[in-house]
């Protein structure tokens, strides 16, 4: 499950049948999980998933009902926070406004009764790495939201903790702000080759840094992998869903051809796609990224793929949006199913306009088939609250 291969030699955490209630409230469920060495690893889901409950147990706030929790092999689900070698960023990101930020930087060390002749260095080298040395003499009032964020993270990591813990530091930030410091904490992790873990509901942070990437929903780890496999392949539809927008289309499993599954939708056409396992009856679902859908012309034209290929769709245009880089078109199926096709405004968009007919289709790796129905049929969206109600 977790996409790559490591011996236990490499892993710095790891969650061995993890689950933690509250009451009668099950927060997370049994949950196992690896996290090696030097990884940015992210957890991703929902509000109310379970994956800051799950930060907490590593950082020791929370103790599991039952299972393990192991840090550099050692058992520490009963050791308290202080005793654990790993530090937290939360959203605040509680500097001391009476120090400055040297003084913010050095008070871990400092708290650890260590002598300043051992630290002052390390201190340096950490304000240097976040690029705050020439700030070193102010006070966090003074320092923009993304400087106090550095701060935070310096002070975190100048004791070289096993892992760094990062509840959703970005979450106050700005959009420009919060994009430039995901490839800031990007660089800073890989500079140093500590292990991050990094909570967040924001789909394009977590594809954008991490190695890895576990989804959870409901307290359970959906899938685990690398943002490229999440995003190309996901196990569940939850999953395709919520991991940027998606193209779910319902049927039952037909037959195959060869690796391909074949899929009798039920706006009617037949379709091919990619996926093992499904049997004939199955009910399943296709799916389809936006951006490999491609407009191949106005149906019944010279450029239409034909209503037999398996690879394409006929429909209805209800919007054709221009985005600047893209354009996105919305296109209506026959039995009223919406689907959305991320195009290339530069290309021959003519024929795409509201209420034309119109043929979009896609490559043989392009569609993939998932175990399923979805509650509502075609695209789905990004936002959160939309991508729970839909799956």
């Amino acid at each position: 499950m977790n996409g790559t291969t490591r011996g236990a030699e490499e892993d710095v955490i790891v969650l061995d049948a993890v689950r933690k209630e509250f009451g009668r409230f099950v927060a997370v469920q049994s949950a196992d999980l690896t996290i090696g060495r030097g990884e940015f690893f992210a957890m991703l889901g929902p509000s109310g998933c379970g994956k800051t409950t799950t930060l907490k147990m590593i950082a020791g706030f929370e103790q599991p009902t039952s299972g393990r929790v192991l840090l550099e092999g050692v058992d520490v689900s009963r050791v308290p926070p202080h005793k654990r070698n790993v530090n937290t960023v939360f959203q605040q990101y509680a500097l001391f406004p009476h120090l400055n930020v040297a003084e913010n930087v050095a008070f871990g060390p400092r708290a650890k009764k260590q002598a300043a002749s051992s630290y002052r260095t390390r201190v340096d080298e950490m304000l240097a790495m976040v690029r705050l040395r020439e700030f070193a003499d102010r006070k966090p009032a003074q320092l923009s939201g993304g400087q106090q964020q550095r701060v935070a993270l310096a002070r975190a990591l100048v004791n070289y903790p096993s892992a760094l813990l990062l509840d959703e530091p970005l979450a106050a930030l700005d959009l420009k702000l919060r994009e430039a410091m995901q490839l800031e904490l990007k660089r800073v992790q890989r500079e140093v080759g500590i292990t991050f873990v990094f909570v967040t509901h924001d789909q394009g942070e977590a594809l954008t840094m991490s190695d890895r990437i576990a989804v959870m929903s409901e307290g359970v780890i959906e899938q685990v992998g690398t943002p490229e496999d999440i995003y190309r392949r996901p196990a569940s539809l939850f999953v395709a869903g919520f991991i940027g927008s998606a193209n779910l289309l319902p049927g039952t499993v037909s037959g195959h051809e060869g690796d391909d599954v074949v899929v009798t939708l039920t706006a009617g056409p037949r379709v091919c796609a990619a996926g093992a396992g499904p049997a004939v009856e199955d009910r399943v679902s296709v799916m389809v990224r936006p951006e490999r859908l491609r407009l191949l012309g106005a149906s019944g034209g010279a450029d239409d793929a034909g209503p037999s290929d398996g690879r394409s769709l006929e429909g209805v245009v209800t919007q054709l949006i221009f985005q600047g880089a893209t354009a996105r078109l919305h296109v209506e199926l026959v039995d009223g199913t919406e689907i959305v096709a991320t195009l290339d405004p530069h290309d021959d968009i003519g024929v795409a306009r509201p209420g034309h007919t119109v043929r979009v289709g896609w490559d043989r790796d392009a569609a993939y088939v998932l175990a399923g129905w979805p509650r509502r049929a075609g695209a789905t969206s990004t936002d959160v609250d939309r991508v729970e109600a839909a799956l």
